[in-house]
């Protein structure tokens, strides 16, 4: 990583650790702009050290680096935090382009790069409400109907009519690709909503790289 990175002009290597638990006190330090995270601690304790580390340096945007991962996990990676996911087969010119785009405030994941791509059948500027901005940025999360009416003090029901409107007006296909597409379609949008996250734990060894964009 930090041979990748030294021929870089935009990205510097900040350092790594093998150990989480050895980990907090760098990230606070450094406050690095990207983690690049090894999935070998197990998912539990990856999710949940992806929040802390969150709480630790708001800044910071985690990456999962991993060799498979489902759908339902990629959720919730994304809710605990995670701004991109990985496959440690893809080459280097993809592990750049995910360091770069998350770098960029954009949500990556492999499989999904269409999101920054081909935008004609996409419609442009869609007219959100406020409401389903709220919603978009609860799905951008990874929060399920039930936890986003919580937060928003309204029922499933209503949530799900508000993301078929969001759907037909933005022609995502579902809430996945929602995951993926959120924050390009609300551009701008900045506000604020309720968020929830996984308290931390005792966490196993794993692998954790740090990353910072030169000129910051």
């Amino acid at each position: 990583m930090a041979k990748v990175l030294s021929e870089c002009e935009d990205l510097d290597f900040v350092g790594s650790a093998s150990a989480l638990g050895d980990t907090f006190a760098a990230v606070r330090q450094a406050q690095p702009d990207i983690v690049l995270l090894d999935h070998a601690g197990g998912l539990k304790a990856v999710f949940e050290f992806i929040a802390d580390v969150k709480n630790a340096a708001a800044s910071c945007q985690p990456i999962l680096w991993v060799h498979d991962l489902a759908d339902v996990d990629c959720f919730r990676a994304l809710r605990c935090g995670a701004r991109g996911i990985l496959k440690k087969t893809l080459p280097v010119t993809a592990l750049m382009e995910c360091l770069r785009a998350v770098a960029a405030g954009n949500v990556w994941i492999e499989g999904a790069s269409e999101q920054s791509t081909d935008g004609s059948e996409r419609r442009s500027a869609p007219r959100l409400t406020p409401r389903e901005k709220q919603i978009v940025h609860q799905i951008c999360e990874g929060q399920k109907n039930k936890e986003i009416a919580h937060a928003l003090s309204i029922t499933a029901g209503t949530v799900k009519v508000h993301l078929m409107h969001i759907f037909e007006k933005t022609g995502v296909k579902d809430r996945f690709e929602l995951a993926i597409q959120g924050r390009k379609l609300l551009g701008s949008d900045t506000s604020p909503v309720p968020r929830i996250g996984p308290a931390s734990e005792n966490l196993p060894e794993s692998t954790l790289k740090y990353t910072h964009i030169q000129g910051e």
